[in-house]
């Protein structure tokens, strides 16, 4: 399997640069995986693809401001986007400067504020440790929104509320699950009225989402690590769900990779900690039979993970038809639902 095999063309114009003027505004293309149909909607129906047997399983990560700009002691610019916070004092991330930083450098946020000191390399990483009052008071008092790279642009406040769901409740990601964006509590009363069943995992995403995949061969692809909660009820909601032949529906591939790292024996089992899951074609899914998803940068892990999910043909006839009809691609763009024919009442 080829990195190659995942790039397609797509017109800059396309990329979402701008969140729609409501969450719930956006289009969402249905791809049927058992006829290999595709169909197209707005957002708002996304009710109406579903049963009320159905489960959806929400990642309920709150995105931290991850991205600091600073200067060297020596006056050169730098910008910090952190991965994740390791201690009150401490966090790995990612360092943009004019040349790489050596351990003992120090990166000065503030005139208010001691430097920040490199630890160390882990890898792509640096290690940094945060004076007083920590690193989580810092980022809430210096930090901004980390928008992706893709988008050129600084973040503004529209992005401190958009760039966040609005089931988001534990502090640790420095990437929103974008899948979760398109719902507005109009949109989950609606689900409710329905009658269908809810349920939430965490997944921090991390800056490593955004790294792209380097090798030809995607197999020697080096994953980056995430860490995740899924719980007993959670697992339990999902058995429940399979007794009433309903579909378990991953928002978001976040969603998707948290249940699949905790089904490693072949069913949802509670789990806490780090994961490193890759998954791409050739992978059998063991939770998730439905998936909401947002339209990924070619040659990504997650373009390999809905690859896996649908097939590699069907997805590129799927980002084949989302091109013509200029769909909004990437963070703040359009969905796409994929499910089995059998979720499809």
């Amino acid at each position: 399997m080829k990195r190659s095999d995942f790039y397609y063309e797509l017109p800059p114009e396309l990329i979402a640069s701008q969140p729609a003027v409501q969450r719930s505004d956006s289009r969402l293309m249905h791809v049927d995986i058992s006829s290999g149909t595709i169909s197209h909607h707005r957002f708002s129906e996304f009710p109406s693809l579903l049963s009320n047997q159905d489960l959806l399983v929400f990642n309920d990560t709150r995105v931290i401001p991850a991205r600091f700009l600073g200067r060297k002691s020596t006056g050169g610019k730098v910008e910090i986007l952190l991965e994740r916070i390791t201690s009150d004092f401490t966090a790995k991330a990612l360092i943009r400067s004019s040349k790489p930083l050596r351990k003992g450098a120090e990166i000065i946020l503030s005139a208010d504020l001691p430097p920040v000191t490199v630890e160390g390399r882990q890898g792509q990483f640096y290690l940094l440790s945060f004076p007083l009052p920590g690193v989580s008071s810092i980022a809430g008092s210096l930090g901004q929104v980390p928008l992706p790279p893709y988008i050129d642009r600084a973040a503004t406040a529209v992005d401190v509320e958009r760039y966040q769901t609005v089931f988001a409740r534990h502090d640790g990601a420095v990437a929103a699950p974008t899948a979760g964006l398109h719902f507005d509590y109009g949109m989950l009363e609606k689900l409710d009225r329905k009658g269908l069943q809810r349920e939430a995992v965490t997944l921090h995403v991390g800056a490593g989402t955004f790294q792209p995949v380097r090798v030809e061969d995607i197999e020697t692809h080096d994953m980056h690590s995430e860490w995740l909660q899924v719980s007993e009820q959670s697992c339990a909601a999902i058995a429940q769900c399979r007794a009433r032949n309903g579909a378990v529906v991953a928002v978001g591939t976040t969603s998707a990779r948290a249940l699949e790292a905790a089904s490693s024996s072949g069913i949802a089992s509670a789990f806490q900690g780090d994961t490193r899951i890759f998954i791409y074609p050739g992978y059998r899914f063991r939770s998730v039979d439905s998936l909401l998803t947002n339209f990924h940068l070619p040659e990504s892990t997650l373009l390999m993970l809905v690859s896996a999910f649908a097939g590699s043909k069907l997805i590129k006839e799927a980002y084949r038809q989302a091109i013509d009809q200029k769909y909004r691609f990437f963070s703040y763009g359009d969905a796409m639902l994929l499910s089995n024919e059998y979720t499809v009442r």
